[in-house]
Formats: structure tokens, sequence, C-alpha cells
């Protein structure tokens, strides 16, 4: 596996003169990359661009601080995963401060079966459904069922066993029918 992100150093500093830094950020990067977006590739539960955009973010930090890095390989390791885990911290701090965005379907753009009306509202229930579920929950039924992802592949993605996607997943649908379920009564 490769990874598609660019070391966060300026090629300008080789016209500068600071070819120094230039290697070490590329040394650096060389080394800790890979461990470094794995760890972030599990910490994001397989989102990918986030992780990316962590590892580009701890890439730039440790860019910025260059000089003030130990010389030691291991402690610049230890340094980079911990930035990285304060990133995916802050990252998921900010994920939940912000409410969550429902987009709306336009209507005047839809051909309009005769049951439209119903398919809004029930996109509408759903995505209540999976708001009211736990994270873990939601996430191995939208792996399930929105991505159409296999019991082994989702248990891959997530991290954990299948038998924990299964019981998940049992656990999660089960709890969706009862949002579902009071929903309907509010509406009967």
């Amino acid at each position: 596996m490769t990874i598609d992100v660019r070391p966060p150093y300026d090629t300008a500093a080789d016209a500068d003169g600071d070819v120094d830094a230039v290697r070490r950020m590329r040394a650096i990067f060389a080394a800790n990359a890979q461990p470094l977006y794995a760890f972030l590739l599990r910490q994001t539960r397989g989102q990918r661009e986030l992780a990316e955009d962590l590892l580009q973010e701890t890439m730039l930090r440790a860019w910025r601080r260059l000089a003030e890095l130990p010389a030691e390989p291991d402690t610049v390791r230890r340094w980079l995963f911990i930035v990285a885990r304060h990133l995916v911290i802050d990252a998921a701090r900010a994920r939940a401060a912000r409410p969550t965005e429902i987009y709306g379907v336009d209507v005047a753009w839809m051909p309009s079966p005769e049951n439209a009306f119903e398919e809004i509202v029930d996109r509408f229930a759903l995505a209540d459904a999976l708001g009211q579920l736990t994270s873990e929950h939601r996430a191995v039924l939208v792996e399930l069922y929105y991505g159409g992802a296999s019991v082994a592949e989702t248990a891959n993605r997530i991290g954990i066993p299948e038998g924990t996607v299964r019981s998940r997943s049992f656990y999660a649908l089960r709890a969706a029918r009862g949002v579902l379920d009071r929903v309907d009564e509010l509406v009967s």
C-alpha cells in the first residue's frame, strides 16, 4: 500500500540553501509516513481522506518544528504519533460540535413517481433513526447497507472481529426499527 500524500516541506527551501532541513524532513517522512498513515486509518475508522489530511497536518507540524525535534528517530516517531493522536481527537471534537448536516432532496428536479413524498419522508425518518444510534452501530450499518460491504470487509475496514460486526448490525437494526416504529406511531 502506498500513500498518495506529498511531504509537506517547501521545495523552495532547496534554493534557499536549507538542504539539510529538506533532507531531514524527507528522511522523517520516509521513515514514518506508512506506520503513521496506518495508525490514522485505524483511528478514523477507515476514512482514507481524513487519514491523509491528518497525516499531512502531522507532517506539516513536524516541518514547522523541525529545528526543535530531537535527533533520535524513535523519539521523533513518538512525537509524530502523539501529534497525530491529538489531531484525531480535535477532528472528532469538531465534528461533534457541529450539527449533523442533512441535505434535503430538491423535488423540483425529481421525476414525480406517485410516492415521491413518501420516499422523502422515509429518507428523513431513516436519517433520524441513524442519528439516534451509537457511532459504532451506525458505522456498521453504513458499511453494510450503504457501502454494500460484506461482513468480512466491514470487519476489516472498521478494525473489529466479524462476530462483532454481526452482533452490532443485529442490535443496530433492532434499535433503528424501534425508532422507526415510534415515528410510525406518531404519524398514525
